[in-house]
């Protein structure tokens, strides 16, 4: 081993040569064909906001940890990136600084893309996808009209979520905690002509689809499976009676849908949405109702949000007939109940709902038990299995078993049947804002909706565009929407909303295996990469990006574009990135760069000396100032250190805590390794072939198969852990043939993680390749084999001791070295040993009596 010495590792200059070499040799170019498995691996593409945080350093570089490793292993790997590029912060940003959205995306594009790159990303760039392209775009409009063709796109009058600050539609996805998913807004309810996609066509497909997908998340298949929501119940048409004697009868009959048609005998009320037909005809007669129906206004279509607010209601005066007692209820108008969900109407039993337990309780209406097991009276709804009661019909009858009864009387009677239901909702896809794709129709008085004719595609957004006035720019542009109809020519208006930004993330995947860019989907290409071998991303996006893209993808396979039903196979859902926050003396959050801690242990700001409160650990956000810029981390560190504490810190499915502690240690490790392998160059470059099995070749060995088992199973920090449990025990050791084969198998293991100074390493030892081409080692079984084995010793079912034992030693040794062990000897004194069992090389289990 070479004496101790000063040799650093220079990594901003070591990472540019060898990204320099890369591009050099298009070493990430997708291959073509060629009798090798393929396999495609994919990131979420990002938004340009110009800036990467250290989230995005994490899941990219989880990516290429497996495309490198996989193209090492043989395959020829797909491997592209792109960017998400339509969306409202251009368009804010546009306002805020007076620019164009579109200028100021590819100007966040251009900046982006080169810190990729410095992270040493293996990026296949020729195929990058840029979403805001009209040669990107224009096969998405194609797409809509394929769909409007086959009935999957279509336009109504909608009840939707309506942002008032970002002054555009929210699918229902879109509302978090009753607030616009991006502003934070609180959204309101809005009826509007819209474009929507009949994703609830494909809803039960979607849901057995879920079974499929063994290489996801259960979490995220759960929360799909929920979102979708589907139930069985009955519908039921229930008898409306006028409240006052000589007033007219509105409607003589109110479906409603329900789940629990087996409690029946304790419905106290029914209730419809404000937007429900009933309750719409009273806004002209009845005041009171119209100021009610306007307050539902203020609060969003989510069942999230609606679940969250205080439950209200306006009682109608009209009385509703139970089918089964005769007895007659109120009707209300209610603010949780959903026009979109069922009928718009519902019938409650507030013993066994909660949310009808708490109107019931708010508005002073009967609460009857009809299903035993909660506690008289009720303090709360009793929402378990049980046994039917208060129920002449069902009584003694299970729930399941009283549903069924419930549906077959409500048949006989001729007012029900049953019905399976789906909380998802089809896809509202229209916003109001410019910076979209463009709709492709056209609005003619004469011809109705008449579809841009293919061969003027694509549509594309005018450049002379303000944002002076709220509302939608293309609605206020002077010429853009004026437009002659394609079939009668006469003066017509082009359509002024613009796609929900999912529509392009729904199907840029199969544009990256068709080519990317301007190829659209090439049916061929795309057969050949789909479905995404590994897809990595944010969970928060399984009820949004993840559902649309499987629904978007069994819509274009049934359009014949595509082949594939599923677009990812695999999925893997990363953790936070956390970080200390700091606030100084006025309460305001401060930058974690702009402190420094004193002598005394005390955090101060660096420009002024005054003291600074440090905060718990939360996620990295702007908004708490508390962030660490990758740049900056890269300037000083190197990417590979960056990328080190990344990947080694904790599992990639957990939240990970940023420390300047965590990544000087990673600097501290690239330098030792740097050392190791530089001081020692010479002598591996001259030892000859290794052989025999001493503990280093063994070592490495056992190394080499367990970190391929470890990327494989995404254990990526137990894999660090293991390289440099080796380098560990080859800083105490020779620089013998061992030694050197040792070095070079560290070298390619660590080459997906450290990509740079692994080439680094390779070149100083005299090899003119690229470790980036070179295969994945393999590890010689025979040298996994251990000599000596732990064997677990048992009396009468409880471990008594451990015992080092050599490999497949006879019983009867084993036996009596279990025998002779003190602890065990302990455990059977004074009793008869009745049976002896051993099973070789794991356990010997004694009964003794």
């Amino acid at each position: 081993m070479a004496a101790a010495s000063t040799t650093r590792y220079n990594a901003r200059a070591a990472e540019a040569t060898w990204q320099h070499a890369w591009r050099e040799q298009n070493v990430f170019d997708t291959p073509p064909v060629n009798g090798k498995p393929d396999y495609f691996v994919l990131e979420m593409f990002p938004y340009p906001s110009g800036n990467l945080h250290m989230g995005h350093v994490r899941n990219y570089t989880l990516g290429d940890v497996v495309a490198r490793f996989r193209r090492a292993q043989g395959y020829n790997v797909l491997y592209p990136m792109g960017w998400d590029a339509f969306g409202l912060p251009a368009e804010n940003a546009a306002i805020q600084r007076n620019v164009h959205p579109g200028d100021w995306t590819l100007q966040n594009i251009a900046a982006m893309r080169d810190q990729l790159k410095a992270i040493g990303l293996s990026y296949d760039w020729s195929r990058e996808v840029i979403t805001c392209t009209p040669e990107y775009y224009q096969h998405e409009q194609k797409f809509f009209l394929e769909f409007l063709k086959r009935g999957i796109a279509y336009r109504k009058e909608a009840v939707v979520n309506w942002d008032p600050i970002d002054n555009t539609v929210l699918a229902n996805e879109q509302v978090i905690d009753g607030r616009g998913w991006r502003s934070g807004a609180l959204v309101e309810r809005r009826t509007l002509n819209q474009w929507a996609l009949k994703i609830t066509d494909y809803a039960e497909d979607l849901l057995q689809g879920l079974s499929t997908l063994t290489h996801w998340p259960d979490k995220v298949r759960i929360m799909q499976e929920k979102w979708i929501g589907k139930s069985s119940g009955a519908l039921v048409n229930l008898k409306v009676l006028c409240a006052k004697p000589g007033q007219d009868v509105i409607e003589s009959n109110i479906e409603v849908y329900t789940t629990r048609p087996d409690t029946f005998y304790g419905m106290s009320f029914v209730a419809i949405a404000p937007e429900h037909p009933l309750a719409q005809s009273m806004i002209a007669f009845n005041p009171e109702a119209a100021a009610f129906i306007k307050e539902c206004s203020a609060l969003g279509t989510s069942e999230e949000a609606i679940e969250k607010a205080e439950k209200k209601g306006f009682d109608t005066g009209l009385k509703v007939v139970n089918p089964f007692t005769g007895t007659q209820h109120p009707l209300y108008i209610a603010n949780f109940v959903l026009m979109g969900y069922g009928t718009g109407a519902v019938f409650g039993c507030p013993a066994h709902d909660e949310r009808d337990f708490d109107f019931a309780t708010k508005y002073n209406l009967p609460i009857i038990p009809v299903v035993s097991g909660g506690t008289e009276p009720l303090t709360q709804a009793y929402t378990d299995d049980g046994v039917l009661m208060n129920s002449p019909l069902f009584n003694g009858m299970s729930v399941a078993d009283a549903k069924e009864k419930a549906i077959a009387e409500l048949e006989n009677m001729g007012i029900g049947s049953r019905k399976v239901n789906y909380r998802l909702r089809d896809w509202g896809i229209s916003r109001q804002r410019y910076w979209g794709c463009p709709i492709p129709i056209i609005h003619c008085e004469s011809c109705g909706i008449v579809p841009v004719p293919e061969n003027q595609l694509p549509v594309t957004l005018p450049k002379d565009v303000t944002f002076d006035k709220p509302g939608n720019p293309l609605e206020h542009h002077p010429t853009w929407k004026n437009v002659d109809c394609p079939t009668c020519n006469k003066p017509a208006k082009r359509e002024t909303d613009t796609f929900d930004t999912f529509f392009e993330s729904s199907w840029y995947f199969a544009c990256y295996a068709s080519g990317g860019g301007a190829h659209g989907i090439d049916r061929e290409q795309a057969k050949r990469w789909l479905p995404v071998k590994q897809y990595i991303g944010g969970i928060e996006h399984a009820v949004l990006h993840l559902l649309y893209s499987r629904f978007f993808t069994r819509a274009l396979k049934d359009c014949g574009v595509l082949d594939v039903e599923e677009p990812f196979a695999g999925l893997m859902t990363q953790g936070m990135i956390g970080h200390a926050t700091f606030k100084d003396a006025k309460g305001e959050w401060v930058y974690p760069a702009d402190t420094v801690k004193d002598d005394a242990g005390n955090w101060k700001l660096m420009s002024d000396g005054s003291p600074v409160a440090m905060g718990r650990s939360e996620k990295m956000s702007k908004s708490k100032k508390n962030t660490i810029d990758p740049r900056a981390m890269i300037d000083a560190y190197g990417a590979d250190s960056a990328r080190l504490f990344m990947l080694s810190d904790s599992p990639p499915e957990r939240d990970l805590e940023w420390t300047d502690a965590g990544i000087d240690g990673a600097w501290r490790y690239l330098q030792r390794l740097y050392r190791l392998v530089s001081e020692n160059a010479e002598a591996i470059k001259n030892a000859p072939a290794a052989s025999g099995a001493d503990a280093i070749r063994k070592q490495t060995h056992k190394t080499i198969d367990a970190v391929t088992r470890d990327i494989e199973n995404f254990h990526f920090n137990k894999a660090v852990a293991r390289i440099r449990e080796l380098t560990n025990a080859l800083e105490k050791s020779q620089p013998d043939a061992s030694f050197a084969e040792a070095i070079t198998a560290v070298i390619h293991l660590i080459a997906p993680f450290l990509p740079h100074i692994a080439e680094q390493l390779w070149n100083e030892l005299g090899h003119k390749d690229l470790v980036a081409t070179r295969a994945w080692p393999k590890a010689d079984a025979a040298l996994l084999e251990d000599e000596i084995v732990t064997v677990a010793v048992q009396v009468n079912g409880k471990l008594r001791a451990t015992l080092e034992l050599a490999k497949d030693l006879p019983k009867e040794q084993a036996e009596a070295a279990a025998m002779g062990n003190p602890s065990v000897a302990s455990a059977i004194e004074g009793k008869s040993v009745k049976k002896v069992v051993v099973v070789p090389n794991r356990i010997v289990n004694i009964v003794a009596a």
